[in-house]
């Protein structure tokens, strides 16, 4: 990305709306502007002006705004031109912006340049994106709290904390007689269990987020006719799958998303698991397994009435994913006479429930959020990506080596300076191209 560049896009969703923006951005555009509109445009001040061609002519009219450098979202000089939301107009108006020297900007390009300009630091500039992308209001306030700054606050106390240790540890080197007594004196001991809290208690709080970003991918199995397409019903809170008497009716996952307490749930109802009664039912039993294999959580449904379904096969029982958490989900309880109850199994939380009458649906929705270590509530979380999570994880184990190094203060010096690298990429202190690349790539055109 060459700086001096000037980058245009339409920065509205495709499609016909009662408003269309195309954001520019770039160094010295008063010229640009000035062809556009052909009229005086004061600074962070919105301005109805007609949008012109070369010759003159009007493609069409609106509200334009200027942003001068710095004091702009990517720190260049940025333009905002606010016309109709249909597709043919914000199409000519971008091309008017090509020929008068834009070029087209890359999908997240003018983030990228509010981070190179140091307007965000990295982990702010994801939380843009998160911030889109949040699919429930606890996750959006999750995003916009990174957004704000406080998630690299906490990072950048920690990073100043490693680097009073490391200047302590360096100091020591030079005085080796009298290392003990100065780290001593120096409660060098008290600040690395602090920052040992600290990394713990962000890592907690990370994790928790994730769930917020990611959502959680719950995949509902168990023996033919017990309920599965059901109880996808109950929870969606809408017929997405056909319900009929006939054992082996659901021949594909069928997917939908629903949120819980502000957690979104990635919900597949597969096929029954049973032997194959033909070709098409082979097909989608394999597609079950396929789809249990990803699971983060995985509803075993059973019959109330007929206890047998309630113990898998044990051919069944040894495929399923190991370590991923399972709650066998007691269904038809309406036919039985049983009351709605939790259970604590042998091996999995019981929902005794009735996907029909609605009965004990609620157990069910928190024993999920419980499975999966919800803490149930979103506030003090972060919206923490995979790469976040990593990171935090590399720090924890070198301040955790930091102990058992002690003694050999090289070996503590260089443990500190490799959990600081660690923590500094998640602010994009030290991050190499080849990641802004990627990470940037996944965002929206004109953002």
């Amino acid at each position: 990305m060459a700086k001096d560049e000037v980058i245009a896009a339409i920065a509205t969703p495709p499609g016909r709306g009662g408003i269309g923006v195309v954001r520019i951005s770039g160094n010295r555009l008063e010229s640009m502007l000035r062809a556009l509109v052909n009229t005086d445009v004061a600074p962070r001040r919105a301005k109805r002006a007609a949008f012109r061609t070369a010759d003159g002519g009007v493609i069409d009219q609106g509200l334009v705004l200027f942003f001068p450098a710095p004091h702009s979202y990517t720190g260049e000089d940025v333009i905002e031109l606010q016309g109709h939301g249909g597709p043919v107009v914000l199409q000519l108006l971008l091309r008017r912006c090509l020929e008068l020297g834009a070029r087209i900007a890359e999908p997240g390009e003018f983030t990228k340049r509010a981070f190179l300009n140091d307007k965000l630091d990295l982990a702010q500039a994801e939380s843009v994106a998160d911030l889109i992308d949040a699919s429930t209001v606890e996750a959006a306030h999750c995003a916009l709290r990174s957004l704000q700054g406080e998630f690299s606050q906490r990072i950048d106390a920690m990073v100043r904390a490693l680097i009073e240790l490391r200047m302590l540890v360096e100091v020591t080197l030079d005085f080796p007689d009298e290392e003990v007594e100065f780290l001593e004196q120096a409660n060098a001991h008290d600040k690395l269990a602090d920052l040992h809290r600290q990394l713990a208690a962000v890592l907690a709080a990370s994790r928790q987020g994730s769930l917020l970003r990611e959502g959680i991918y719950v995949v509902i199995a168990g023996e033919p006719n017990v309920g599965k397409s059901s109880l996808m019903n109950c929870l969606a809170g809408e017929e997405l799958a056909i319900v009929t008497d006939i054992p082996g009716t659901t021949r594909d996952a069928i997917r939908q998303t629903i949120n819980v307490h502000g957690v979104p749930l990635h919900m597949v109802d597969t096929a029954g698991l049973r032997e194959p009664k033909d070709k098409v039912e082979k097909i989608g039993i394999s597609k079950a397994w396929d789809e249990i294999s990803k699971a983060n959580l995985v509803l075993w449904v059973s019959d109330a009435t007929c206890p047998e379904t309630r113990i898998a096969d044990p051919a069944v029982v040894a495929r399923l994913p190991k370590g991923v958490p399972q709650i066998v989900v007691i269904n038809k309880i309406d036919l039985c006479d049983q009351k709605p109850a939790t259970y604590a199994g042998e091996n999995a939380t019981e929902v005794a429930l009735s996907a029909k009458t609605g009965a004990g649906i609620e157990l069910l929705r928190n024993a999920m959020l419980e499975a999966v270590g919800w803490g149930g509530s979103g506030e003090g979380l972060f919206m923490a990506r995979e790469r976040h999570l990593q990171a935090l994880q590399v720090a924890q184990t070198h301040v955790e080596q930091v102990s058992v190094h002690m003694p050999q203060l090289e070996l503590v010096a260089e443990e500190l300076r490799l959990a600081q690298g660690a923590l500094a990429s998640i602010t994009g202190e030290f991050t190499a191209d080849d990641l802004l690349g990627e990470i940037f790539s996944r965002f929206c055109i004109g953002k």
